[in-house]
């Protein structure tokens, strides 16, 4: 029988190969399991094998990380621990799956920030022609606005994904989903002034590069807007996800429909999406006024 640290190799090797998950999340599973692996043989010695496992050892587990860890983490590792004995039950390797009877932690009902059109329009205009990857800089901040992009889909991005003539970008989603979504003008303006000061080898590989030509990364990304918004200081320190939201809400706002959202930022749920539904009171009530027959105070007659 295999021991549980070669079992949960086995499983992130699934995950990688079979399940095809992002590597962010790969590298979350496998730090979630690796953490309840040590938690075990703590509590049931070295040799203990998954099957040791039940859910009362599972409630000791997380009721001990709940002393310092927030309940959508909480409700992650016990995701990754369903998950994995769910593979071990599916292989013969236990006889059940402890973690199913134990319910999800209810998360924190936390909006995500978002930013306002003045700031968003000074975060587009925030680099200027003294950077030395002005051009650069600013295609990147403008796709991840215009698209919603997640920032590992945007770095993934190579030359061929990219269709300036149509206005349409081919994404690589989570899960190896594919999507197309459109470039709004500004982004497709910023993207053809970028690809142009870069000349014959914008033809084909990594759309965005690093300072030594190679495909750009998360923190590099993140590194990007973090130095503009400290420019402008306009706004608290925000990450690329941010853009992400306000792209969302922007559209939430300006009318779109909630499933057409989905589809442009590539949610497998209808419920992930619904956390953008938290449009102002002020604009929810000027579309009331000017809607319902019944909602405007009538004139007092002298």
């Amino acid at each position: 029988m295999e021991c549980l640290s070669e079992q949960v190799r086995a499983f992130c090797l699934y995950l990688e190969t079979e399940r095809n998950v992002s590597p962010h999340t790969l590298a979350a599973y496998r730090c979630d399991l690796e953490q309840l692996t040590l938690f075990i043989r703590r509590e049931r010695g070295e040799a203990a094998a998954a099957g040791d496992v039940d859910h009362l050892l599972l409630r000791r587990y997380l009721a001990q990380l709940g002393k310092s860890a927030k309940k959508s983490s909480l409700g992650r590792k016990l995701a990754a621990i369903r998950s994995f004995y769910t593979y071990l039950l599916r292989r013969g390797f236990v006889d059940k799956n402890p973690a199913e009877l134990i319910s999800t932690p209810k998360k924190e009902k936390r909006l995500p920030f978002h930013l306002d059109i003045d700031q968003t329009t000074a975060l587009m205009e925030a680099p200027s022609e003294e950077a030395k990857h002005v051009l650069r800089d600013r295609a990147i901040l403008e796709m991840l606005y215009s698209s919603g992009l997640r920032v590992s889909e945007l770095t993934g991005l190579d030359r061929e994904d990219l269709d300036l003539a149509s206005g349409m970008l081919r994404v690589m989603g989570k899960g190896g989903r594919q999507r197309i979504v459109p470039l709004g003008s500004k982004a497709i303006l910023a993207v053809e002034e970028y690809l142009a000061s870069r000349g014959e080898a914008a033809d084909s590989g990594p759309l965005f590069l690093n300072t030594r030509a190679g495909r750009i990364n998360r923190r590099s990304v993140a590194r990007i807007i973090d130095a503009y918004v400290l420019k402008i200081a306009a706004f608290k320190r925000i990450s690329p996800h941010t853009l992400r939201h306000t792209f969302a809400t922007h559209m939430l706002e300006g009318g779109a429909d909630l499933r057409a959202i989905q589809e442009l930022l590539g949610h497998a749920s209808l419920s992930t999406t619904q956390k953008y539904t938290h449009v102002s009171i002020d604009r929810l009530m000027e579309v009331y006024d000017k809607a319902h027959p019944k909602a405007h105070t009538p004139t007092s007659e002298n």
